[in-house]
């Protein structure tokens, strides 16, 4: 079965944001809360936030500069390809992403020097940015 392809609406959340790695097992500091984005992943072996760049403190491991690309919609847990819609394309034009999901729909971090020529090759693919 071909994977379906869907033309999405994208917004670009304001800010830029920061994967922060944390000790295995720590809570969410209260420097990674934020208004616009945050999230804090805990597994057996490690604990990560993704918030604000700006608000990792210095000698914490952490990647970026992202930006954050959101699908504008509430999405179906049954909906399939939603996320290959999106990835394919950027894969295919050599960028990195990290996808994220939420509970109401999908984000993309786009590592921010790349923000440009992301928004680009998914215009191409039929994407809209609102």
């Amino acid at each position: 079965m071909p994977i379906p392809i869907h033309k999405l609406r994208l917004r670009v959340l304001p800010g830029v944001f920061a994967y922060a790695r944390l000790e295995p097992g720590a809570a969410a500091p209260a420097w990674a809360e934020n208004d616009t984005f945050s999230l804090h992943m805990r597994t057996r072996s490690e604990s990560c936030v993704v918030c604000p760049d700006k608000n990792v403190p210095g000698g914490v491991k952490k990647e970026g500069p992202w930006k954050i690309l959101g699908i504008d919609a509430t999405l179906d847990f049954n909906q399939v390809g939603i996320i290959a819609s999106l990835v394919v394309p950027l894969a295919e034009a050599g960028l990195s992403i990290a996808p994220i999901a939420s509970f109401d729909t999908d984000y993309l971090l786009v590592r921010e020097g790349d923000l440009e020529r992301a928004k680009t090759t998914l215009i191409a693919a039929g994407h809209q940015f609102v």
